[in-house]
């Protein structure tokens, strides 16, 4: 005997899943929790659930703005979570996403900086393509007030948007030899693939060491990796793959202690000027 509910439930399945990878995208970035997205999109997946579907005309804008409201109360708890954070905070990795917006690891990064209502704005129209009026509908903003958050969001995270599109071979041929010189301990050929004003940010949360403050600067940044060199020689470093971790080319690797590790590089000109490695184990949970 079939139960009441069955079809229905099933019938709300058929509609939403075929928008669950788009929620999640608008999910994440809102969010850089790859957890906290996939709650959002299953709290927005009951929501749906309860709704009357015959009504809504365009399911794919009623979801968007559903998961976008969640996600704002979502932030509004992740705020003091950011604040009281071991160290530098990073995005969860995504490892070879294939997506054609430019949302790279410093631009979520940038991000992070904007108030809840501005990251909403920007990403809804800059990144998703959608339209003003319905931007102001979801944030419960006029349109006018909705474009200047926009334009606001904009001009802070200006600087952490790619300047020009780094070919994907060049960047997975600079990442693969970053990977081999740092393991190696080849400091000369380290070196002359680093910028002057480099930085390296690294993410363990408390859960594993990790550097508490960015490292900035080409000196410091090698100090660090000469250490880290004996390290690598002594216990070893695995590499697991290489691709792409949150649009920039990059390597995950497998760590002495047994557990993954992701770095991604930023690359302008040629040099590594930016250095992310994600050592939180949480953060790694998803990365197969």
């Amino acid at each position: 005997m079939t139960r009441p509910g069955c079809h229905d439930g099933a019938d709300a399945a058929d509609s939403f899943d075929p928008l669950r990878p788009l929620l999640m995208r608008v999910a994440y970035r809102m969010l850089g929790s790859v957890a906290d997205a996939e709650d959002v999109v299953q709290d927005a997946f009951i929501r749906w659930l309860g709704t009357d579907r015959g009504a809504v005309r365009e399911p794919a804008a009623f979801l968007r703005r559903t998961v976008t409201r969640l996600c704002l109360d979502q932030i509004k708890s992740a705020r003091h979570q950011r604040e009281t954070y071991v160290g530098p905070w990073l995005p969860d990795p995504l490892v070879e996403e294939d997506e054609e917006d430019d949302v790279t690891l410093p631009l979520m990064i940038a991000l992070e900086r904007l108030s809840p209502l501005e990251r909403a704005a920007f990403l809804l129209h800059d990144v998703f393509g959608v339209e003003f009026d319905e931007v102001a509908t979801t944030i419960d903003r006029d349109p006018a007030a909705t474009r200047q958050l926009a334009a606001r969001a904009r001009t802070h995270v200006r600087d952490a948007r790619p300047r020009f599109k780094l070919e994907k071979k060049q960047g997975l041929r600079i990442a693969n030899a970053f990977y081999a010189a740092s393991r190696s301990g080849d400091m000369a050929a380290l070196g002359a693939l680093l910028a002057a004003d480099v930085g390296m940010w690294s993410d363990g949360g408390g859960k594993r060491p990790a550097a508490m403050e960015p490292v900035l600067g080409f000196e410091i940044v090698m100090k660090l990796h000469r250490s880290l060199a004996v390290l690598f020689g002594k216990y070893g470093s695995t590499l697991v793959h290489a691709g792409t971790i949150n649009g920039l080319p990059g390597f995950v690797t497998r760590e002495s202690d047994g557990e993954l590790q992701t770095t991604a590089l930023e690359i302008e000109d040629g040099k590594v000027v930016g250095i992310y490695v994600m050592r939180n184990p949480d953060k790694l949970a998803h990365v197969h």
